[in-house]
């Protein structure tokens, strides 16, 4: 198991109170964003407007939504390639269940889970 099923259900949940969420994109999320929409500049500055769970395999997920306009596109992104304002109330349960994701990723599957988690851009 990647995920501790207790915790990852107790965050969804406070997640889903707290929504929309302020967010940024990390640079390489805000890259393949730019990528994405054409070149289009993005701020990386973005709100968490819905999250979802996927298991072990896909982690929590969240819709994206933007200032500026990226077009018809809907961004859908693991919450690992989220920063969040160290003030926000969830921001120690969020940052510990990234830390814990990635590390967990790392040492269970190795390379194989980075191509995947890179995939779900």
């Amino acid at each position: 198991m990647i995920d501790n099923l207790d915790q990852t259900g107790r965050l969804l949940c406070k997640l889903e109170e707290s929504l929309p969420l302020a967010a940024r994109a990390t640079p390489a999320l805000a890259a393949s964003i730019r990528e994405q929409s054409g070149g289009i500049e993005v701020s990386p500055s973005c709100r968490v407007t819905r999250v979802h769970y996927l298991g072990d395999e896909g982690g929590i997920l969240c819709h994206l939504a933007f200032d500026a306009d990226v077009g018809p596109r809907a961004f859908i992104v693991s919450i690992t390639h989220l920063l969040f304002d160290r003030r926000l109330p969830l921001a120690h349960e969020i940052a510990c269940y990234q830390k814990h994701r990635v590390k967990r990723l790392r040492r269970d599957h190795g390379g194989a889970a980075r191509a995947r988690t890179r995939s779900l851009l």
